[in-house]
């Protein structure tokens, strides 16, 4: 498989029984989907093969696309304790997947995705589902949700990259200036 045009940023949205993932690239201010799907794993099957399974799929997605960079989802933790934990779980052998391809990760809370994408830290799944549609150029809406979710980390992280490419590039252009 050949690599994707421009820089390619991969978001995860990971979860155990579903763990989210979204290929984007970023060529100039075009965002463009390239891929996007979910891990699935049978709620009887042991948790060591679950993560098995996460690890070789993301594994899998990392090669196949080379990112430069992979935005996933901080944990967050409500009431529900063995939830965090499992999503917890979910997140440390993508975390790791990532490292052993030597790809950089960045987190982002649900609300900074939110805001990225929608504009509104408070933004329901629909309105993150439809504006992760419209700002990629898509006919339909990305599904299933988990899919939409990593899609928005990634969007989320092309945004706060591009940006933070941007402050850095002013900075440097300021320094030189005042070097004279």
């Amino acid at each position: 498989m050949s690599r994707p045009a421009g820089r390619v940023i991969l978001g995860l949205d990971p979860g155990t029984a579903s763990t989210g993932y979204g290929v984007i690239s970023v060529e100039g201010n075009r965002l463009r989907v390239v891929e996007y799907g979910v891990v699935e794993t049978p709620a009887g099957m042991p948790l060591e093969q679950r993560l098995e399974r996460i690890f070789s799929r993301v594994s899998a997605i990392l090669e196949d696309n080379r990112p430069v960079a992979t935005a996933i989802e901080s944990l967050f933790f409500n009431a529900n304790v063995r939830t965090a934990l499992a999503v917890g779980h979910a997140r440390g052998v993508s975390i790791l997947a990532c490292s052993r391809a030597g790809c950089r990760v960045f987190e982002y809370t649900p609300q900074q995705v939110k805001l990225a994408v929608v504009g509104y830290g408070k933004a329901t799944k629909e309105q993150v589902m439809e504006m992760v549609r419209v700002l990629l150029g898509m006919t339909d809406t990305p599904r299933p949700d988990h899919a939409a979710d990593a899609l928005g980390v990634a969007i989320c992280h092309a945004n706060s990259a591009g940006m933070g490419e941007r402050v850095a590039k002013s900075q440097a252009v300021a320094m030189r200036r005042n070097r004279r």
